[in-house]
């Protein structure tokens, strides 16, 4: 049998055949000649005019030419490999092509020694690689330290972001100081001065300052409440007949008005309102008060928001609380009212003891005197002196503690005890809002029958019939305006009642730390000073320790302390 994959039946030149690097796209053309030449070697005798002419591949060799000075084309010169062609005469087909085997990407090369081009590695990672390379003996490779965040050298001087309501908001610093007493035995007072710093545009100069009476705080809060129902203004510290003119007094009560003002000008709705304006900034005040009563008469009786709408607010009907919310607030603020007082009951105890105790160190260090100056023995009379200067020490930081006390913890107590009030006070306007609101429906109501009462008698009262329409429309408006009032503050009222409750913590905070922060420096300073004379005692062989030098006649008046008299009594006495 013929041999379908020869090149002619006999003995013709062997035809060069498909090597293992050939393409496929090659092999189809060389099938197809293959499938012909098995049809002609079938029936020989009969010749195919569209038998394709067979084409035989030549062995080309290339001749290096001696003047090229790229020499010979390296493999393309060297002979041909007739091993295919021999296998392909034994009747055998041609292998089909091998697909190259290609690196994984996974799998990395073995780089030796050569390093990467780029940047400098900050972390010798190519040192640990030509050490022990990817995979060492000892394990896998150790990952490179993490170096500590270190501190920019650059330092930002940029102040931190605000919001555009606070960058929008004036700042005020307010002080209340330099208080004096004016007048004569009859009108005598206490003027205080009132500094302000503003950022505010409403104002004509960034700083000033003005002289004013307690009464003219009064009339500020009185008037801020008149001004803004619902809103819980601070109030002023209390009046008080005995004792006005007392030092310690008119400290607590400047450090109280100090605080009112600086509360009043930080409050979003407080801080615009005319009046305030008007106590800060005016020279003139008295006058400016009067020219203003006098535009406006009802000042301070009974003037209000309610009053401007013409709707009556003497009503006498109880009022019930229907929201459940502003209920559980009032039993609130009556509990903690309570706790307050009870707070700052046992605060004044607590001040009357350190007074007390105060006293008695006093008269404590004038018994101590007096027997050192009897006592003959230096070494005796020299401690028990000492021990006297001792509690005199203790009856300062006893005295400066109970005023501390009072100015940084009994302050904020008695505070927030005039605040309750004052947010009571929103409370009754709010139930006189209510009231309102109901008088303005009666009285609705009673225009309303009016007007039905002339519609079913014709048009016989046409004109009466227009006043009450007229009439009914403006209780109407009435109505609408009172109910818009009352709801609006609610809401006012709940917000109030929310600020209370932030700058409530906030405060209470603030002084407890204050108040710990005193009682922890002068329970240090006592302790310092008991230590120091007890190193003095243990100091037995020096007898300097407590020496003190002799004391001249008249080089040194006496004071005007309860233990200066007391100890003078003992001299002249010992005399």
């Amino acid at each position: 049998m013929e041999d379908p994959w020869a090149d002619s039946s006999a003995g013709t030149s062997q035809e060069p055949t498909l090597s293992s690097s050939s393409q496929p796209d090659d092999t189809r053309p060389a099938a197809a000649a293959s499938a012909l030449s098995t049809t002609s070697s079938s029936t020989p005798s009969r010749p195919l005019r569209l038998t394709p002419r067979r084409l035989v591949a030549q062995p080309t060799r290339l001749q290096a030419v001696e003047d090229d000075p790229l020499g010979p084309l390296g493999p393309l010169g060297a002979a041909p490999d007739n091993s295919n062609n021999n296998n392909n005469a034994g009747g055998a087909p041609p292998a089909p092509p091998v697909k190259e085997q290609l690196p994984l990407r996974t799998t990395l090369p073995n780089t030796g020694s050569v390093r990467r081009a780029g940047p400098p590695d900050p972390h010798r990672i190519d040192d640990d690689e030509d050490d022990g390379g990817f995979a060492s003996a000892s394990g896998p490779r150790q990952p490179p330290p993490v170096l500590a965040a270190q501190p920019s050298p650059v330092r930002s001087t940029m102040q931190p972001s605000v919001s555009v309501e606070q960058a929008a908001k004036p700042n005020f610093h307010i002080t209340v100081g330099d208080p004096h007493k004016v007048g004569d035995l009859t009108s005598s007072h206490i003027v205080y001065s009132v500094r302000t710093k503003t950022t505010s545009k409403g104002y004509k100069q960034p700083e000033f300052e003005v002289k004013r009476r307690y009464r003219d705080f009064l009339w500020l809060y009185n008037t801020l409440h008149a001004n803004n129902p619902g809103v819980v203004v601070p109030p002023p510290p209390e009046k008080q007949a005995v004792g006005r003119f007392e030092s310690n007094f008119v400290e607590s009560r400047r450090a109280a008005l100090e605080k009112m003002l600086n509360k009043t000008a930080a409050h979003p709705t407080l801080q615009h309102d005319a009046d305030l304006k008007l106590f800060l900034e005016s020279e003139a005040f008295n006058v400016d008060v009067k020219h203003k009563e006098r535009k406006e008469p009802n000042l301070g009786e009974s003037k209000s928001v309610l009053s401007s709408f013409g709707i009556n607010v003497g009503s006498t009907q109880k009022f019930v609380e229907q929201d459940d919310w502003f209920h559980d607030r009032r039993v609130y603020l009556d509990a903690l009212e309570n706790q307050l007082k009870a707070l700052l009951k046992a605060m004044e105890s607590m001040v009357a003891q350190r007074k007390a105790m105060a006293e008695a160190a006093g008269d404590f260090s004038a018994s101590l005197h007096a027997l050192s100056t009897v006592e003959l023995s230096p070494t005796l009379s020299g401690p028990l002196d000492a021990l006297s200067e001792l509690q005199i020490t203790i009856r300062d930081v006893y005295d400066r503690q109970a005023q501390q006390d009072v100015l940084t913890f009994g302050i904020i107590i008695e505070e927030y005890i005039r605040l309750i009030g004052s947010v009571k006070q929103a409370f009754t306007q709010r139930q006189k809002a209510f009231q309102s609101w109901s008088t303005a429906e009666s009285e609705l109501q009673k225009r309303k029958a009016s007007q039905d009462k002339l519609l079913r008698q014709g048009r016989s009262q046409q004109d009466r019939l227009n006043q009450v329409n007229a009439e009914v429309a403006d209780a109407e408006r009435k109505v609408h305006q009172a109910r818009l009032l009352f709801e609006d503050m609610g809401r006012l009222m709940r917000s109030e009642l929310d600020r209370f409750e932030r700058e409530k913590v906030e405060d209470f905070k603030s002084g407890v730390e204050t108040f710990l922060e005193g009682a922890v420096e002068a329970q240090k300073e006592l302790i310092e000073k008991w230590e120091t004379f007890l190193m003095q005692l243990d100091a037995e062989n020096d007898e300097t320790v407590f020496y003190r030098p002799p004391v001249i006649e008249g080089s040194k008046p006496a004071g005007d302390t309860a233990v200066d008299r007391a100890r003078a009594r003992i001299d002249e006495d010992s005399d």
